[in-house]
Order: structure tokens, then C-alpha cells, then sequence
């Protein structure tokens, strides 16, 4: 698990990689991130902003998202919806999830197997990868009976 200032740089990093600065906006986003201790979507990361008068547009939001995914800040994750959501990845470290169709219930795991399985898939096929999202659907113990 990374610290803060380490998946920093590494954000850093992954723009400059890209041609792309780190703005003001960047910079805000980032930090509000980190402030964030449970799943958010995009939406409601630029509603946070909205709300304290911060001039971050919604399709900057949109933007930054998948640079702070692939650099692993965030992680995507599961909620009540069909939009995609997101969590810090320091908050628990990477897990994936299991959600229920039935009470919609997210269940969070962490895989040694799965991830040794997903390193020997990738170097097979000499794929180099960026991030992944398991999420598996079913029905907890609960809504089974």
C-alpha cells in the first residue's frame, strides 16, 4: 500500500508520461479525493465542490477520474446504481467486491489467489496492466433462502 505522498508522485508522474500538467484543478481533485472515506461516483465528487463554491467543472471530474484510477489513487468500486463508482485505494488497501442482486448488499474481499491469477494471465500474454475491476454478482446467504 502506497502512502499519500508516494501515490502522489506516481499521479504526477502518469501526467507528465501523458503531456499533461498538474493544474489547480488536478491538485483539488486529488486532495478531495483523499478526503473522501467512502465509495463516491463523479457526480457526487463534483457536487462536493459545487457546494463549496469551487469553479471545478463536472467534465473536469469526468476527466481526472480515469488518471487517478490508472495511477491508483482510486480504485473502481461498487454502489447503488449503474454509474461507476470509486474509493480510495489507502482506505482499505486493493479488494474487490461482491454485490448482491437481491438487497444489493457489497460484499469486500481481498484474493491472493486472484491477483497471482491475474499477474500469470498477464505476463502469458504480455499485457501490461494498468488496473482491474472485479466486481461479482449473485445473491448473499440472506436473499439465497
Amino acid at each position: 500500500m502506497q502512502k499519500p505522498k508516494d501515490q502522489l508522485e506516481v499521479f504526477k508522474e502518469l501526467l507528465t508520461r501523458k503531456g499533461l500538467k498538474y493544474t489547480h484543478e488536478r491538485e483539488s481533485i486529488y486532495e478531495e479525493v483523499r478526503a473522501i472515506n467512502h465509495h463516491f461516483n463523479a457526480d457526487s465528487l463534483y457536487e462536493r465542490f459545487k457546494k463549496r463554491g469551487e469553479r471545478i467543472a463536472r467534465a473536469t471530474v469526468y476527466r481526472n477520474l480515469p488518471l487517478l484510477l490508472e495511477s491508483g489513487v482510486v480504485q473502481k468500486s461498487a454502489g447503488n446504481g449503474k454509474r461507476d463508482f470509486y474509493e480510495r485505494t489507502r482506505t482499505k488497501g486493493h479488494h474487490d467486491h461482491m454485490v448482491c442482486l437481491g438487497c444489493r448488499k457489497i460484499i469486500e474481499f481481498h484474493s491472493d489467489e486472484l491477483e497471482q491469477i491475474q499477474e500469470q494471465l498477464s505476463r502469458k500474454y504480455k499485457f501490461k496492466l494498468v488496473f482491474h475491476d472485479h466486481r461479482l454478482f449473485g445473491y448473499c446467504e440472506k436473499c439465497q433462502s
